[in-house]
């Protein structure tokens, strides 16, 4: 999954399992009220009834594209190794997000923000989609669905250091139980001690909760489509360097699954649906559009048994429930300032 993508209270981030990027500002919670637009650009205005309707499906067309994430790179890892895999990824949905900034004709970002889409570049384009794939050698999409989907909550802690605002205790309990069920799942799987695959899974939760913190700060002055675009697009020449090289190393044995894999995590994982969902939020709103993400653990534990064939373990199941709920606590707590 570019990432698990859920919404946390109060923070500017809007997360994504399984693909690596979505950054959106959040507005705030416990009937405190959203910042102010920024001069310039136009707030936007209530959905109607039918703008309401395309806005929910195309926020629910987002949540099953980055549900699909962790089986697809499952699957481009029977056809490319791992480091080919990330590299080719970023390579593709570099250029299609190149061609979408083209067409629209959209300006070079000002000076100020290369900083932060370096670091948004650094966890959700490289560091999150690669530290995932060389996971899943190791785990399966169901143990990592799991894992990832305490990435809210580790957002939502890099957003405090960040922003500076102060979540509620009752937030901070919320979020110390929600990684407590994640360690003793992880710790109970693999036979009492963390395995490799869980330390590569912590360490993307830690790039990937940074970079959405630095891109939902982008993203309240450029749409969160662009920040993720231009951060794809900065990542090109590593990326076409790294697919050469890495493809020059690792042996490619091309299947259905692999095409179909590779594909997936570039073309829809990384940027289409990065597309609608952003779309859908515009139309019915963040806080709406969140309450769908809380779904996405749960479905990639479903397309885990039905596309790779996995068994489900009863305490996965537990285990990403228990998550939910805690991410659930946590988007109906306050801060304070």
């Amino acid at each position: 999954m570019t990432a698990q993508d859920s919404a946390t209270p109060d923070t500017p981030i809007a997360v994504d399992t399984t693909s690596g990027g979505r950054t959106a500002p959040f507005p705030t919670s416990g009937g405190r009220t959203a910042p102010p637009p920024t001069p310039g650009r136009t707030a936007p205005l209530p959905a109607s009834g039918s703008s309401a309707r395309s806005g929910t499906l195309l926020a629910v067309l987002g949540v099953l594209a980055f549900s699909l994430t962790f089986p697809s790179t499952a699957w481009g890892l029977e056809s490319f190794g791992p480091w080919s895999l990330v590299a080719v990824r970023s390579a593709l949905a570099a250029l299609l997000a190149g061609g979408f900034l083209l067409a629209l004709r959209v300006p070079v970002p000002a000076r100020r923000h290369w900083a932060g889409l370096a670091v948004v570049a650094g966890g959700v384009v490289v560091g999150f989609p690669l530290l995932t794939t060389l996971a899943l050698e190791t785990s399966t999409s169901a143990h990592a669905a799991v894992v990832v989907g305490l990435l809210p909550l580790t957002t939502a802690a890099f957003a405090t250091l960040r922003t500076g605002r102060r979540p509620s205790r009752a937030f901070w309990w919320a979020a110390v139980a929600g990684a407590a069920v994640v360690l003793a799942f992880a710790v109970q799987q693999s036979g009492g001690t963390l395995s490799s695959g869980d330390l590569y899974l912590f360490g993307a939760l830690l790039v990937c909760a940074a970079g959405y913190t630095e891109g939902g700060r982008l993203a309240r002055e450029m749409p969160g489509w662009q920040v993720i675009g231009w951060a794809l697009i900065g990542c090109l020449p590593l990326s076409v360097a790294g697919a050469a090289t890495a493809l020059s190393f690792e042996p490619v044995r091309l299947s259905p699954h692999g095409v179909v894999g590779v594909l997936w995590v570039a073309s829809v994982s990384t940027f289409f649906g990065l597309y609608v969902w952003y779309r859908g939020m515009a139309s019915i709103g963040i806080a709406r559009a969140s309450q769908l993400q809380l779904a996405q653990p749960l479905l990639t534990l479903v397309w885990a048994v039905l596309l790779l064939g996995e068994h489900l373990p009863a305490a996965a199941v537990a285990a990403a429930i228990a998550v939910l709920v805690c991410i659930a606590v946590t988007q109906r707590t306050g801060t304070r300032d």
